[in-house]
């Protein structure tokens, strides 16, 4: 877990968030925002976790699942006393922050959602590849840890030649539990949160991706539209912005945030003026 503040007590509500930051699939904390950490730290109290299976995050024997790690989530910041958060999801953190919005309401203050969507579902999965898929993950959850250890270390190696990755990225990468990435892929592709995400009520900024080839602009693009009130930010990149083209991305990432913070301030204001207003939506 990274968190660049002290420990401090739950947040009043004109205070400023704290930044919550979730990654992507195959991806850890530190390898998703690496580049992101030093101009967010500057502005903002930051904490970033490592999902199920990803990096140092939680080792479960249960199958991998996007609302456990919504728990997860909402879990660190109760226990940091930090909440409500202003909470930033990156490709698969997109789903995860959806769902801690729609599990755990009272810790989310606003959303930033970046090169990602509120539908992941393949509809034309062929039955073998999900088969086998399904086989892969059960053989790689009963072989012993250290030998699922030693075959992410000898993944992690080739993916570094293939990636002219650093030594840290790949030390990083091959903390990875195989197992729980290939069932964090199989849920993923049955994400959908389209009959619902439309109610969600928080300030909410979309960091649009334009040369995106792994979520697609269009579908990035149907994520914004389906939220009321939503902001788009655009990022003239590809999926990995946050890492290949931070000078790019993370000036986008920050407008997004002053976005939907400026949103809750006046949204306060405008409660704090008129408090008969607060009641309003939930008169019959």
């Amino acid at each position: 877990m990274f968190d660049s503040g002290p420990p401090a007590a739950c947040p009043q509500p004109d205070d400023p968030a704290p930044l919550l930051l979730l990654h992507g699939w195959t991806s850890s904390a530190a390898l998703n925002w690496y580049r992101c950490f030093p101009a967010l730290s500057d502005r903002y109290r930051v904490i970033a976790l490592d999902h199920r299976g990803h990096g140092r995050g939680i080792r479960s024997r249960k199958p991998f699942r996007l609302e456990d790690c919504a728990d997860d989530a909402a879990a660190l910041i109760r226990q940091l006393g930090c909440g409500p958060c202003t909470v930033v999801g990156y490709s698969m953190g997109g789903p995860i922050a959806q769902l801690l919005w729609l599990r755990h309401p009272e810790v989310v203050r606003e959303l930033v959602l970046c090169a990602t969507s509120s539908s992941f579902a393949v509809t034309q999965r062929p039955k073998a590849l999900t088969t086998t898929w399904l086989a892969t993950t059960v053989a790689l959850s009963v072989t012993p840890r250290t030998l699922r250890h030693l075959a992410m270390g000898c993944a992690a190696s080739r993916w570094r030649r293939s990636h002219s990755a650093s030594e840290w990225a790949t030390n990083e990468w091959s903390r990875h539990d195989p197992a729980a990435v290939l069932q964090a892929g199989v849920a993923l592709t049955g994400y959908d949160a389209t009959k619902w995400i439309g109610q969600v009520d928080v300030p909410t900024a979309v960091v649009l991706t334009q040369r995106d080839t792994t979520v697609q602009p269009s579908r990035q693009r149907r994520l914004a539209e389906s939220i009321p009130g939503s902001t788009v930010v655009p990022v003239d990149s590809d999926h990995r912005a946050c890492v290949d083209e931070p000078q790019l991305f993370v000036p986008a990432l920050i407008e997004a945030c002053e976005t939907v913070r400026e949103q809750s301030r006046l949204r306060l204001r405008l409660t704090s003026d008129n408090p008969d207003s607060a009641l309003e939506g939930s008169k019959p």
